[in-house]
């Protein structure tokens, strides 16, 4: 079988972080150093067992994504130990294609990305994940004013986030993404415009921006509960969404997903492979797998994950059959975050229905309300449709 024709991606979760950000709902963790040996150890044990029966089943994936948390907090010796584990099995793997596999990852067709905090960076560690074979680095910038990244919980400062990028490009990387947020507490239009032209300044050939949401359990779902959070009002919030995709397609910054913009060429593979229906392996604590008609996730629970891995125990947590009727809904909303939409063809292919016959209605009233064009070949969101996704993400609910 060639690899190419069913590409799948593979995402590691670290759960560390230095502090915890007051928006962050992500399971993630500060205060656990004193698990991060265990866990290495556990994870690529997880790896060595679990990724190399994937690699053997379906060839070298055509993505991997070390997310969190943050992948950067680890201490050098222990990043050194799992970024081994990662290039030995699933760059380097001794399966038939594995001649073309190790041609691939080094010509760089392997989209390799590691998260990294701008206050956690150095070159010596640059170094070491450039030399494991990491091509892409993903920096959660957030914002480059430090009134605002004091507000969010963010333990580095504007500047740092600007030299980190300048490391990152001596160390040799010419694949670097970075997030913005906006309507933060207290946020003017005038400071989301301070801070693209900062981030354009620094020519990263990919930019994520986010509008912050108020999750529960986060620090701030608590302030704002007891009234000590100031929020930008919503038409402040909708100028700063009119100024970004307005401003960012201007400097060269092409949008294909709702929240994401980059240079031709330099999309996120991984993350369009989620848009896609591609399928995907995760490992680590929490982690989250798409395998066939299956879907799992990995226990949150570090300490439970390090004894389950070491016991040979099962630390799935939860796992269920993806049904044909929730696999259209998501096949569905999932690609219409794209600005490609749905492709009618891959629709068809994956179900044996037309997309017009299963969502008739749906189409007719979103066309009808200015929120969705159709093509002869796909269904998208028009930049109307775009600004109200959740409105037609709905629609496709069957």
């Amino acid at each position: 079988m060639d690899e190419r024709e069913h590409p799948w991606g593979v995402y590691i979760h670290i759960p560390f972080c230095k502090s915890k950000c007051f928006y962050c709902d992500f399971p993630s963790y500060a205060g656990r150093e004193s698990f991060m040996a265990d866990y290495v150890s556990a994870l690529v044990r997880e790896i060595e067992r679990v990724g190399a029966l994937r690699v053997e089943e379906a060839g070298t994936p055509a993505t991997i994504y070390i997310g969190g948390g943050t992948p950067s907090v680890l201490p050098q010796e222990l990043l050194e130990t799992l970024l081994t584990a990662v290039r030995r099995i699933f760059l380097e793997a001794d399966f038939p294609q594995g001649e073309r596999a190790r041609e691939r990852a080094e010509a760089g067709t392997v989209e390799y990305t590691m998260e990294c905090n701008p206050g956690t960076v150095d070159m010596e560690m640059l170094k070491l994940c450039r030399l494991q074979g990491v091509n892409r680095l993903s920096f959660g910038v957030q914002s480059f004013d430090d009134r605002m990244l004091r507000r969010l919980g963010r333990i580095h400062t504007g500047l740092e986030a600007m030299r980190s990028a300048h490391l990152a490009r001596i160390a040799g990387f010419d694949n670097i993404s970075m997030d913005l947020m906006y309507g933060l507490p207290e946020e003017t239009v005038d400071d989301f415009r301070h801070d693209l032209q900062a981030m354009v300044e620094l020519s990263p050939e990919h930019i994520s921006v986010y509008g912050l949401q108020l999750e529960m359990g986060t620090a701030f779902y608590k302030m704002q509960e007891n009234g000590k959070l100031k929020l930008p009002d919503e038409e402040t919030v909708e100028a700063m969404y009119d100024l970004l995709v307005d401003f960012l397609p201007a400097k060269g910054y092409g949008r294909y997903e709702i929240s994401s913009f980059a240079k031709a060429g330099r999309e996120s593979r991984h993350n369009l492979s989620y848009w896609r229906d591609a399928e995907y392996l995760g490992l680590g604590a929490a982690a989250h797998s798409y395998l066939g008609d299956r879907r799992y996730e990995n226990t949150h629970d570090i300490l439970a994950y390090i004894e389950g891995i070491r016991e040979g125990e099962s630390i799935r947590r939860l796992e269920e059959d993806v049904t044909e009727k929730a696999h259209k809904e998501e096949f569905c909303f999932l690609a219409l975050r794209t600005t490609e939409g749905i492709e009618k063809a891959a629709f068809a292919r994956t179900f044996g229905e037309k997309l017009t016959d299963v969502y008739a209605g749906a189409i007719a009233d979103l066309k009808k309300k200015e929120l969705l064009e159709e093509t002869e070949t796909h269904v998208r969101l028009t930049p109307l449709g775009m600004k109200y996704g959740n409105m037609a993400f709905e629609a496709f609910l069957l």
